[in-house]
């Protein structure tokens, strides 16, 4: 008897197997918030690092660089800012960068909840190695963006573990800062439990092949109560 081959897999089925193995798609949608502590590792200094994220599309990513606490980057919702590293003096982010920040915040807490909703597309790919093994690709077009006040394209490769149906790691080309054009690619790593869902603890960043920064998480929160005012851009 002839045996039929197994039904090659589409986006739709790497997705539903990754939230499956994740925790389930009906938690990830159900999440409200996150609080992420750890360090960065950069040029051999170890940084501390606290990352808070919410539903309401709030962020903001703080450092602590030679004793002081500095805001690299914070969203309230409306309003994007940091610190300026010069002056210490936060500063508020021009109209472009802000609205990119907007749609980036949009997406907590999984890029792939209701994609197609949010107008994105996503297309299987020919596989591809990553770390010494084949992986899934999934290519993701989100929406476009302007820089420098010129309409770019969007999007960010990723690449799932054809057993786990985990990511592993993504790509993207640098749209801006020092770092604009250079291939960015981020391997994910160290998947931990946190009240049924499974996050990375270490992110790996590299440049154009080169060694960029490691982020090591040490402890992960969820649906955390969050002041909103820590968002806001100081007075």
């Amino acid at each position: 008897m002839l045996v039929k081959p197994a039904k090659p897999l589409t986006v739709d089925d790497i997705l539903a197997k990754y939230y499956e193995a994740s925790g389930g798609r009906s938690r990830w949608d159900s999440l409200q918030s996150v609080r992420m502590n750890g360090t960065v590792t950069v040029q051999g200094m170890d940084i501390p690092v606290a990352i808070i994220q919410t539903k309401a599309g709030q962020q903001k990513v703080t450092i602590k660089f030679q004793g002081e606490e500095t805001t690299q980057m914070a969203f309230d919702g409306q309003t994007g800012w940091s610190t300026n590293f010069m002056t210490q003096r936060p500063e508020k982010m021009d109209a472009e960068a802000n609205a990119n920040l907007r749609q980036q915040v949009a997406d907590f807490p999984d890029v792939f909840l209701r994609y197609k909703d949010k107008g994105y597309t996503a297309t299987l790919e020919d596989q591809e190695n990553i770390e010494g093994r084949e992986v899934l690709k999934v290519k993701l077009i989100k929406n476009r963006i302007k820089v420098d006040g010129q309409s770019q394209e969007n999007i960010v490769y990723y690449f799932f573990d054809p057993e786990s149906f985990l990511p592993v790691a993504m790509r993207n080309t640098s749209l801006s800062g020092q770092t604009k054009g250079a291939s960015v690619e981020t391997v994910l790593d160290d998947y931990r439990a946190v009240k049924g869902l499974l996050f990375p603890f270490t992110s790996t960043i590299s440049y154009n092949g080169m060694p960029g920064e490691t982020i090591r998480l040490e402890n992960i929160e969820t649906d955390v109560t969050v002041v909103s005012g820590v968002f806001a851009f100081p007075n």
